[in-house]
């Protein structure tokens, strides 16, 4: 689809890179001629995950719990010591659980807000004061969710994911002056090792959501990092604080209301 050295010389962050949406960022970044470093939480499998991706070109692990500045600024400095430089910033990071908003727990709901919002602000702040206000062109792309309509069993995460979208838009006007383009990609119900962390009935749920979509089917992991390459790219060089839908259209049509009534059926 893209010319194979379209990211030659670039050198791109991956966050939460070590399996699902981000790994198949970081293998198509590689490909196409970039120097990746991912970061995870859980060192063994990001290992395993560097490891792997290896065969497609330069790349780097370490890990990082991005709601902790300190190890933020680890990694920063393992970048500058290694590649002297950072071009691109893939924020994809994150976690969340399916949960009725009434049955959300105090704890449960800082969580999120603190995983998926505040760790995407604390990586992209740290990021530009590092890089990318001494450059002229660099590129954030922050992978959200689709909460256009709302997110009924995911509250927690819509609200997050939300905010990360206003936070795209008002990055992109501020950081404007030193060439710095910020955009957002909202995934649907894409097939990677992230469905498999739900219970049974959920799975189910969003199987028959698969019929449910207007294009019959889940997206791919590959569908979202091709919209990430154009992101990332100079192809899309005069165009930031937008927000692409990846999702088969759902974000238009469709029940949202299909996983709140399996978790209310599941109590």
């Amino acid at each position: 689809m893209y010319q194979t050295d379209i990211l030659k010389d670039k050198v791109a962050l991956v966050t939460g890179g070590r399996s699902g949406i981000g790994y198949g960022i970081a293998k198509q970044f590689l490909q196409l001629g970039a120097t990746v470093m991912i970061c995870s939480r859980k060192e063994e499998p990001l290992q395993q995950a560097a490891a792997e991706l290896s065969e497609y070109g330069t790349v780097a692990y370490l890990p990082c719990d991005i709601r902790k500045t300190d190890q933020i600024k680890v990694v920063a400095d393992k970048i500058k010591a290694d590649f002297g430089r950072l071009d691109i910033l893939i924020n994809n990071a994150g976690g969340q659980f399916p949960a009725p908003a009434e049955l959300i727990s105090e704890n449960g709901w800082a969580a999120v807000i603190n995983n998926n919002l505040n760790g995407t602000f604390y990586v992209s702040q740290i990021m530009y004061k590092e890089f990318f206000a001494h450059q002229n062109s660099s590129v954030i792309v922050n992978i959200i969710a689709n909460m256009h309509r709302g997110f009924p069993g995911m509250a927690h995460t819509g609200a997050a994911r939300a905010g990360v979208e206003n936070l795209t838009k008002t990055l992109a006007q501020e950081w404007a002056q030193h060439g710095v383009r910020v955009n957002a990609i909202a995934p649907g119900t894409i097939e990677s090792s992230g469905l498999e962390q739900y219970p049974q009935p959920i799975r189910d749920r969003f199987e028959a959501g698969k019929e449910e979509n207007l294009m019959k089917r889940f997206g791919t992991v590959e569908d979202i990092a091709n919209a990430v390459v154009f992101y990332a790219s100079d192809l899309s060089s005069y165009v930031s604080g937008t927000t692409l839908y990846v999702d088969g259209c759902e974000h238009l049509a469709g029940d949202r209301m299909g996983l709140i009534k399996t978790l209310r059926s599941m109590l």
